[in-house]
């Protein structure tokens, strides 16, 4: 009985611990997105100019090992959509048309 007490209670704390993670994330993404648009920076569909493709997509893709395939693909959604999300990865719902644009296949289409 008393080893299916602490067995509840460490998973207890190891579920507040990945809530209290979880929440730590979202805090930090939400101040680097008002951090960059305190900074000028606006997201979204049309904040960019196509001239602004290449320099956001190198951004945006420099910590993938697919550096190619992500750059090929960011450029041509950058293109279409003029928008790049924020960050590394991920963030897509700041630009609906680049989050948007599926595959053939119904897979993400940008980076």
């Amino acid at each position: 009985m008393a080893k299916l007490l602490s067995c509840l209670l460490l998973l207890l704390l190891l579920l507040i611990s990945v809530s209290l993670i979880s929440c730590h994330v979202d805090h930090d993404m939400n101040q680097m997105l008002a951090k960059h648009t305190q900074k000028g920076k606006h997201y979204g569909a049309g904040s960019l100019k196509s001239y602004q493709c290449p320099r956001e997509c190198t951004r945006r893709c420099s910590r993938t090992q697919y550096h190619k395939p992500c750059m090929f693909f960011c450029q041509k959604c950058c293109r279409k959509c003029l928008c790049v999300p924020p960050g590394y990865y991920g963030n897509k719902q700041v630009c609906g048309c680049y989050n948007n644009w599926k595959t053939k296949r119904g897979g993400p289409k940008c980076p």
